[in-house]
């Protein structure tokens, strides 16, 4: 195709040399004036796009194209607000800013830390993922108890420095994430946003902040992807994620790497193993099994290759919330101020499970025994969307570290959330979304 366009621009080169030149400088002229044409046009485009486009109300939602400036903070009363939430009323206690605090892990931590004492500020965007009327509830809880959650995005540069203007933390739990294996084959760029783009964003305003906290953040188990060995080891390869959502949790502690070597920040990742109690996520297996149940709606549950078992670590929300404690309890300070690096800095990576994988069909077996329903059961194979056969953790490493100790069965814990669904979708005639 090349040498036919070649030979067809040699056809129109004139026999006469001053003829050529007369034509190649009339040429030029024409693709000035159209290249000056065209980028005016390309420069109308963007104009038209970001000033005269309509408000973001009137476009779907996507939390990855949310403008930052829909958010209302700032003002007197807002930061006599922030102050009070992130008062440290134990003796040894710390300030701790919580990123996600409206979403089921966040929540908890939250919870556990004010009521020993701690400071606690919470900042979340209470996307629609899921159901935010859920989220407002936990806020709702979370006040209840004195925490302040921000309204806000961790993309939001200002917001963040204007937070730590206004109180010097000493630790940031970050646990705002877009979650969800599968959703990642709907919406890639919001995992982009959040668990990359958000976690920069936050780590450089955390190295500028004077004095430097210490950050400890949520990983996820999925960075172990297709690694059959078992039990999964902090020192096993995560080179081969098994989905986008895994991809982007890789690639945020290959970035935690990078401004612990660069700016002395301490940090420390934990690798959740399939949270699970009351106030959930409702796109967790365990969750809308429950809900389909009762409704008496069939529920898919998948198989692996050869009628294999799927099997999870399933971890209970209170062990885990002792675990994000003891992380939080143990990490030493960061090393820099202003930026810059003073001297080496804690890095570290914990699996946070149960270590007692139990396979999907045992788990809709309890339900049914707690929701005296019988379910129907629709057996499926397991479609190529990022899920993985099985998890399974080994916590030697958190056991000798952080005194890491889960306690709570899944029967036990099943239990509990069981009691909090009913309870909570029968109240208001709310009804699970």
């Amino acid at each position: 195709m090349s040498q036919l366009k070649q030979m067809s621009h040699l056809d129109n080169i004139p026999s006469t040399p001053g003829k050529f030149k007369m034509e190649k400088r009339l040429r030029w002229h024409s693709s000035l004036a159209k290249l000056t044409f065209w980028s005016f046009v390309f420069l109308g485009l963007i104009f038209i796009f970001f000033f005269l486009s309509p408000s973001s109300s009137s476009l779907p939602s996507d939390p990855s194209r949310r403008s930052l400036r829909t958010y209302s903070w700032g003002g007197p009363a807002w930061e006599k607000r922030v102050r009070s939430s992130a008062k440290v009323r134990a003796r040894n206690g710390i300030s701790v800013l919580v990123t996600g605090a409206a979403g089921f892990v966040g929540t908890h931590v939250s919870a556990a830390l004010k009521r020993r004492g701690d400071g606690v500020v919470g900042l979340d965007n209470f996307n629609d993922y899921y159901d935010p009327s859920l989220k407002r509830a936990r806020q709702a809880l979370l006040e209840r108890t004195g925490v302040f959650i921000v309204e806000g995005d961790i993309n939001d540069s200002e917001l963040l420095r204007k937070l730590f203007e206004v109180v010097a933390f000493t630790h940031v739990m970050h646990l705002a994430a877009q979650a969800g294996v599968r959703y990642a084959m709907e919406n890639p760029s919001s995992y982009v946003h959040s668990n990359i783009a958000g976690l920069v964003n936050l780590l450089e305003v955390c190295k500028s902040a004077n004095p430097q906290p210490a950050i400890v953040w949520a990983s996820s188990s999925s960075v172990y992807g297709l690694n059959t060995k078992v039990p999964f080891s902090e020192r096993d390869r995560t080179d081969q994620p098994a989905s986008l959502y895994a991809a982007t949790k890789k690639a945020g502690e290959e970035i935690a790497h990078t401004y612990n070597h660069i700016y002395g920040l301490s940090l420390t990742g934990l690798r959740f193993f399939t949270v699970y109690g009351p106030w959930g996520r409702p796109d967790m297996a365990y969750f809308f099994f429950t809900k389909d149940i009762l409704k008496g709606k069939s529920i898919r549950i998948f198989e692996a290759p050869n009628h294999g078992t799927v099997a999870r670590d399933f971890t209970y929300i209170d062990d885990i919330v002792k675990g994000c404690v003891a992380a939080l309890d143990t990490a030493e300070k960061s090393t820099g101020s202003g930026g810059k690096k003073k001297g080496p800095a804690q890095l570290r990576v914990f699996n946070l499970g149960n270590t007692s994988p139990v396979p999907v069909t045992d788990l809709v077996s309890i339900l049914e025994r707690l929701l005296k329903v019988k379910a129907k059961r629709t057996m499926m194979k397991m479609p190529r969307n990022g899920d993985v056969q099985f998890t399974h953790a080994n916590i030697s490493l958190a056991q000798r570290e952080l005194g890491y100790k889960p306690t709570t069965d899944l029967q036990t814990g099943l239990k509990k959330f069981v009691r909090w669904y009913i309870k909570y979708y029968s109240a208001g005639e709310k009804s699970a979304q």
